[in-house]
C-alpha cells in the first residue's frame, strides 16, 4: 500500500499513532509531502523517525527550506568550525540535542515532488499553464513547488493531467473542517477509489494547531485521521 501524508510539524506522537493505525508494514510505502519540522517539539525525533522508516521518503517543503536556508547562512557566515556550527543548527528546533549531520544532510537533500505513473505529490502544489494543465515538472521552480497558495483554491482544477498530492495550507481555510479534500474529476467520481478519478487531494489537516492528523491510501482512496483528544 502506498500512503500520504503532509504537514506533520513536529508532532511525532500522532505520527507513531497514525502509522499504528494503518498497521505500517515492511511492504509499505509512505512519501511524505513536506513540512514535517517545525511547530510541534518533536521535529528532529520526527524526522530520523521519517528518514529510518522503510519504504518511507519525504520532500522539501518550506519549513524544511526555511532550515536549510538558515543552515546555509551559518555555513557562509562561519569560520569553518563544523562543531559550532552543528551547535548553532541545534538552537533551531526544541529536541535540537538529537540533531546530527546525517539528518542534516538528508534534509538538505531533500526532493521536490515525486512523480509516479498517475500521481505527482508536491508540497504547494503544481502551477498550471492557460488551459488548466500542469506545467511539467521541468519548468517548475523550487518556490513554486514549495511555497505557491494558489493551488489550494477549489476552483484551481487541472485538467488532462496526473493527480497532485499536496499540503502547505490547512483545509480548514477552505471548508473550516480538519479534514483531506478529494477534488474528483466529475461527479460521478465523488466516491472512486481510483487516484486517476481525481484530479488534486488536499492533505494538510493543520495537525499542529487542530490536534488533527490525516493519511490518505493511494491504492483505494481511502482517509485515516488520528486526534489528541
Amino acid at each position: 500500500m502506498i500512503y500520504c501524508i503532509s504537514d506533520i510539524h513536529g508532532e511525532y506522537d500522532l505520527f507513531m499513532r497514525m502509522l499504528e493505525k494503518i498497521k505500517y508494514g515492511k511492504c509499505d510505502r509512505l512519501i511524505v509531502c513536506g513540512d514535517f519540522i517545525d511547530k510541534g517539539k518533536d521535529s528532529v525525533r520526527l524526522a530520523k523517525t521519517i528518514f529510518s522508516l522503510p519504504g518511507a521518503c519525504a520532500i522539501m517543503g518550506n519549513h524544511e527550506d526555511m532550515f536549510y536556508k538558515f543552515y546555509r547562512a551559518r555555513m557562509h557566515s562561519a569560520v569553518m568550525d563544523f562543531d559550532a556550527i552543528l551547535w548553532h543548527l541545534q538552537q533551531y528546533f526544541t529536541d535540537g540535542h538529537l540533531l546530527d549531520w546525517e539528518t542534516v544532510d538528508k534534509l538538505e537533500s531533500l526532493p521536490y515532488y515525486i512523480e509516479e505513473d498517475n500521481f505527482i505529490c508536491a508540497h504547494a502544489g503544481v502551477p498550471m499553464d492557460e488551459k488548466g494543465r500542469l506545467v511539467h515538472t521541468d519548468n517548475v521552480t523550487p518556490e513554486e513547488f514549495m511555497y505557491d497558495r494558489r493551488f489550494k483554491e477549489p476552483d484551481v482544477l487541472p485538467v488532462d493531467s496526473k493527480c497532485v498530492l499536496f499540503g502547505h495550507t490547512p483545509t480548514t481555510y477552505i471548508n473550516y473542517k480538519p479534514e483531506i479534500l478529494k477534488y474528483p474529476r466529475d461527479k460521478k467520481y465523488a466516491d472512486s477509489k481510483k487516484i486517476s478519478n481525481y484530479c488534486k487531494i488536499h492533505l494538510d489537516t493543520g495537525a499542529s494547531k487542530s490536534g488533527v492528523l490525516g493519511c490518505f491510501r493511494i491504492d483505494d482512496c481511502r482517509e485515516f485521521y488520528v486526534s489528541k483528544a
